[in-house]
């Protein structure tokens, strides 16, 4: 991924506010930065979107329509007044924002440590500009364990033991759309053949593993600011 070096302001932590959660808010209030009036906006899931959602509703822009990738999300973008629907409802989206659980310098992604990853797909497939904003400990030289995984319930022995080392997430419910939480557990070699391993497996519905050609933009909260990466999905 290509660098374009610094943007949007370095945000002064607030009162009891740890380094990581500054990054997070400076990358969400400069990805909010990027919305206009009448778009149609895909929302993630997860903490760096918690501090996305503020953002957004504090500009007070009109003529949104956000899309949800989770109950959670839904719930906290009506309460700060934006106007949610179902993505089948809104069809293709401006922009989706999100957060990462890793990005690594290809513009590979692990997503999925809330058990979204499959809505989170989906809406990054329908968002002509996708935006992943991470903290800088999210940025990493090498993707590693765990990928997130959701799967059917039915042959979940056999698909378990056909993806090892993997295992289901103890005390985890199951998804919105009721599929199972896991996680690939084995070393990531080579991400793009690890992603089509996964996605071949029946009993798979999907897997955490986002490919540098949805991602248009990567903005890191650093110390000093909030840097942006350009992927392959750049406008």
């Amino acid at each position: 991924m290509a660098s374009t070096g610094a943007t949007g302001r370095r945000q002064p932590p607030l009162s009891g506010e740890d380094p990581a959660a500054a990054q997070k808010r400076a990358a969400a209030i400069a990805a909010a930065a990027l919305i206009e009036e009448g778009m149609r906006v895909g929302l993630g899931t997860g903490s760096t979107v918690a501090h996305l959602l503020p953002a957004i509703a504090a500009r007070g822009l009109h003529g949104l329509r956000c899309v949800a990738t989770s109950p959670a999300t839904e719930h906290a973008a009506r309460a700060l007044g934006l106007t949610v629907s179902t993505l089948d409802e809104v069809g293709e989206l401006d922009i989706a924002i999100d957060g990462a659980d890793q990005v690594d310098p290809a513009g590979w992604l692990i997503k999925g440590g809330g058990g979204a990853h499959v809505r989170e797909k989906i809406v990054a497939e329908a968002a002509r500009r996708y935006v992943v904003i991470v903290s800088a400990e999210k940025s990493v030289a090498k993707l590693s364990p765990p990928v997130p995984l959701e799967l059917l319930a039915f042959g979940l022995r056999s698909t378990l033991a056909a993806l090892a080392p993997a295992a289901l997430r103890a005390d985890t419910p199951p998804s919105p759309d009721g599929g199972l939480i896991a996680d690939y557990l084995g070393a990531i070699e080579d991400p793009g053949g690890l992603a089509a391993r996964l996605s071949a497996r029946p009993g798979v519905i999907g897997h955490g593993l986002f490919e540098p050609e949805l991602i248009s933009d990567v903005l890191i909260g650093e110390e000093d600011g909030v840097r942006r990466l350009v992927g392959a999905k750049a406008v």
